[in-house]
């Protein structure tokens, strides 16, 4: 028996609410030969009096006053459409299915109780339809708003489309700008912006581990040739500039962010597919709008300079205390900017796991505030500069475990060139050219969980079995990103040094690639295993086919950014060095 219909067969128990239309309220509906919920006999106005009085009749008024002696007394009544699936029998009273012919009164009452259904019907949709629209225009406003909230800049370099199934680098800047409400008293004066900050993020191809590598702002470099894009659609060549600091690759000379992404690549041999540049008032922002970020310091701090005031142990910052906290140089190690950054790298750690944090993923105010936020202090490539690209590099990338995200350092050493006072710094190649190594084989900083091992056990088995002579490999050469004339130099060294007589140089490859292939048909197996050896080639950098070769076909080797030359093994190291600086993003850590 259900509840709703109290063991009566005949009625659809969802029928027993119903809209009306008079109220836009769901009222219940009872038996139609009893008083209705709600009714209420409608008062009327004399018009020569102007004192209310009702509708009925006395007699009638006086017929119901003895009904309602006789029967419990019942609840006012509106008018409220009867039920759908009601049988009425004659007489319109309710009647089984084996009740006899309706009455022209119940013929009546079906009617009306019909045509109720049909208005309430039709304005209950009205209703929804208003709400559905509403809705639609009230999320096209709220797109629209973040959409416009985003700047951006159109570079030359960089990629565009889906980043999937490939390793992505995002270049990370802090500019010196003063720029935005309250930053007056920030950076230098007269800025034109120059690259403060750095972070180039790359982010694994199985997407299971990323790597932060902070580049020191004085860091001494080359500064490549670029191309900047004018008002107009064209494009104008800013000349390189050699052995200057690391931060004029941007707003010196007019340069955009796409030479700082040029002399990244030239550092590290990794191409940057898409810039994010940010001012003084994201840090401020952001931390705001996840409700502060947890930092920790091994001691107090009181810096005049930066007005940062921390009591030792853990604290929360957010707002002017949050950007303090990362601009402040006099507080921890040796007061310079190499200690700095490891502050920074810290902070953005802890920022890292309150954004990915239940707390604000479940809170629609807060994601609110992280997305406004995030879309008005960002400054991005025309390659992301959309909501619906920026969310889709975002459902991209969220299966990157914080656990399994590492910042480091780029490994410099004292400027040689300064011998009084040391103010810039150099790269240290003896440990950064391993690290680069490793980000461009997508080796993790750290342990990551055992279905990564195994997939990388899989790859090494292509390394394991039966080598061709070296007479009888078969390869085509291209240089797809390394040094100019590299792939002469490499066809020359195979062929007059390791007798891989039958080899031929392909010209160039484009798109330039990160990192070196070898691509081949399963029948060149024996082959491939052999130049592998013979060049140093990791096992990620075989490409197996799936149809078999034909004929006198070659294999086909892409000399990518990470190749240094013939004879000059490029396989990534399995672990970092020992003694390189690391923050792991899961782990707090208190600044010293």
């Amino acid at each position: 028996m259900d509840a709703h219909s109290r063991g009566r067969d005949d009625i659809d128990p969802a029928d027993q609410w119903v809209l009306n239309p008079e109220t836009g309220n769901y009222e219940l509906r009872l038996n139609p030969s009893g008083p209705q919920s709600g009714d209420r006999s409608r008062p009327d106005t004399d018009s020569a009096s102007g004192r209310t009085r009702r509708r009925d009749s006395l007699p009638e008024q006086s017929s119901r006053r003895r009904s309602q002696q006789q029967s419990p007394p019942q609840s006012p009544r509106r008018d409220v459409p009867g039920q759908r699936s009601r049988r009425a029998s004659g007489g319109g009273q309710d009647g089984g299915p084996g009740s006899g012919p309706q009455t022209a009164a119940g013929r009546r009452k079906r009617k009306q109780q019909k045509s109720r259904r049909k208005k309430a019907l039709m304005w209950t949709g009205g209703v929804t339809a208003i709400v559905l629209v509403a809705g639609s225009t009230g999320a096209y406003l709220l797109y629209e708003h973040f959409n416009n909230n985003i700047n951006k800049i159109d570079v030359v370099g960089g990629t565009s489309g889906s980043a999937k199934d490939r390793a992505v680098n995002i270049l990370l800047i802090g500019t010196d700008k003063r720029t935005g409400k309250g930053n007056e008293g920030y950076g230098d004066k007269g800025s034109v912006g120059h690259a403060d900050t750095n972070i180039l993020f790359h982010v694994s191809k199985d997407r299971t581990n990323a790597t932060a590598l902070s580049i020191p702002r004085d860091l001494i470099t080359d500064i490549p040739d670029c191309q900047i894009k004018q008002p107009d659609g064209s494009t104008k060549t800013i000349p390189g500039t050699s052995q200057v600091r690391f931060n004029t690759s941007l707003g010196q000379d007019d340069r955009d962010p796409g030479c700082t992404m040029k002399t990244v690549k030239a550092i590290t041999g990794l191409t940057v597919d898409h810039f994010m540049m940010a001012d003084f008032n994201a840090i401020k922002t952001l931390s705001t709008a996840v409700g502060g970020v947890d930092v920790c310091v091994a001691h107090p701090v009181d810096d005049a300079e930066s007005h940062l005031k921390l009591p030792a142990g853990k604290s929360k910052v957010e707002g002017e205390q949050a950007l303090a906290f990362v601009r402040t140089r006099h507080s921890f190690g040796n007061h310079g900017d190499l200690d700095r950054i490891q502050v920074q790298q810290q902070f953005l750690a802890s920022l890292i796991r309150k954004m990915t944090s239940g707390d604000t993923l479940t809170s629609p105010t807060k994601l609110y505030s992280l997305a406004n936020a995030a879309t008005k202090a960002l400054t991005v490539d025309s390659g992301i500069g959309s909501i619906d690209h920026l969310k889709s590099l975002a459902l991209d990338l969220k299966s990157v475990n914080p656990k399994n995200v590492t910042f480091t350092t780029l490994p410099v050493v004292d400027n040689p060139a300064e011998t009084k006072v040391h103010l810039t710094v150099v790269v240290n190649h003896a440990q950064a050219d391993p690290l680069f190594s490793m980000m461009r084989g997508d080796v993790s900083l750290t342990e990551v969980k055992k279905e990564k091992k195994a997939a990388a056990s899989k790859q090494e088995a292509l390394l394991k079995g039966s080598q061709a002579n070296a007479s009888d490999v078969r390869v085509k050469v291209l240089n797809g990103g390394a040094q100019p004339g590299s792939a002469q130099t490499t066809l020359t060294w195979l062929q007059n040094t390791e007798g891989v007589l039958k080899s031929e140089n392909g010209g160039n490859y484009k798109p330039d690639l990160a990192k070196t292939t070898l691509t081949y048909a399963p029948n060149q197996a024996d082959q491939a295993r052999k130049l592998a050896d013979i060049m140093g080639l990791p096992a990620s950098a075989l490409k197996p086919g799936t149809k078999d070769s034909v004929g006198l076909t070659p294999m086909t080797l892409v000399l990518g950014a990470d190749f240094k030359g013939a004879g000059t093994p490029i396989t990534a190291p399995a672990k970092a060095p020992a003694d390189i600086q690391k923050v792991e993003a899961d782990k707090t850590v208190c600044s010293k």
